[in-house]
């Protein structure tokens, strides 16, 4: 099988030459978008990363080219026009789950990093500044984060957080047996937002959690929570978040994701002048933490994202069914 390889980091190459069998593995750079879509000619299969566009002129385009699958190397597909593709004829086939451990690892990371300051602390001593001023936190132990999305990554999270002494409580529609076994109690969303001293996010991107974090949510907010995102950027509404954070109604923000992310993330921009007002206004801010969409980013996770990726090609050449496909059913 012919696979046009989009986005292409050097740990793609690496990983995914070294999980191959026999596919013709071509790697490009380039994201995949509709100036770039004539790349995967007499291609078999693309496959793509999270900030590449896959709507429905891309699929159209994609589909004319002889392109029958179209493989994932994410566990989200928000940014696929699933229904297009299922009427072209592509398979769309994901990485359901790669290392829950890695990103709920990154959100505590995050979480501790901005609680306690560290990144400062470092810069500061490498300057030869010893002063503790601005750098005071507070004990995990005794508080509660309210975790949203109850799924592998956020069952991880919740144990970790249960770890260091937290009261811990969910929102989920889909509520976990292995959270509920823990004691850990599901609760509205009002109620999470009001009782909260971490809120962290865990959820898939849909209609219906798209700025699950906005004005109205913050209003509900009591104490001054750390939110944490891990999961999509367009879970939160920034600018609103960051009216929350001037008003002093949000405590902090740590996030791995953005909104607006596919212009910034996994590119050397160090050169150049950032047009992104709202991105440029969070860095300002001295209780805001941004990492550049590296949460999933361990060796295990990299290694199983490029098996999966693999044996989903492998799955599509031999025309048998995984459970690893995208069907209506996900968008229905």
């Amino acid at each position: 099988m012919i696979v046009t390889v989009y986005s292409t980091h050097p740990w793609d190459q690496d990983y995914l030459t070294a999980a191959n069998s026999h596919h013709d593995l071509r790697f490009l750079e380039a994201k995949l978008d509709l100036t770039t879509a004539p790349l995967a000619e007499r291609s078999d299969a693309v496959c793509v990363f999270v900030n590449d566009t896959v709507d429905a002129e891309v699929i159209a385009i994609l589909a004319d080219l002889g392109v029958r699958t179209l493989a994932l190397r994410s566990t989200g597909f928000n940014h696929v026009d699933v229904r297009a593709a299922i009427e072209r004829d592509i398979r769309v086939l994901r990485v359901p789950a790669y290392s829950p451990n890695a990103v709920a690892e990154h959100t505590l990371a995050l979480l501790l990093t901005l609680n306690r300051g560290t990144h400062r602390a470092h810069n500061r001593v490498r300057e030869g500044n010893f002063r503790l001023d601005g750098l005071l936190g507070w004990d995990l132990a005794g508080k509660t984060a309210g975790v949203i999305g109850t799924g592998r990554i956020g069952q991880v999270v919740s144990t970790i957080f249960r770890g260091f002494g937290m009261e811990v409580i969910a929102h989920d529609p889909f509520p976990n047996a292995v959270i509920t076994g823990l004691g850990i109690p599901y609760v509205p969303i009002r109620e999470l937002f009001a009782r909260s001293d971490v809120i962290t996010l865990h959820c898939p991107l849909t209609p219906e959690t798209y700025h699950l974090i906005d004005a109205d949510a913050i209003e509900a907010m009591e104490r001054r929570p750390t939110i944490i995102n891990t999961s999509r950027g367009a879970l939160v509404d920034t600018i609103a978040v960051i009216d929350g954070l001037k008003s002093d109604r949000v405590g902090g923000l740590a996030i791995d994701v953005y909104e607006e992310e596919g212009d910034l993330f996994f590119e050397d921009l160090s050169n150049t002048v950032i047009q992104d007002d709202v991105f440029s206004r969070l860095l300002t801010l001295p209780n805001v933490l941004v990492t550049g969409h590296q949460a999933f980013f361990t060796k295990e996770a990299v290694r199983q994202i490029a098996d999966v990726t693999i044996a989903n090609l492998d799955a599509a050449e031999a025309g048998v069914g995984t459970t690893t496909q995208v069907t209506a059913a996900f968008v229905s």
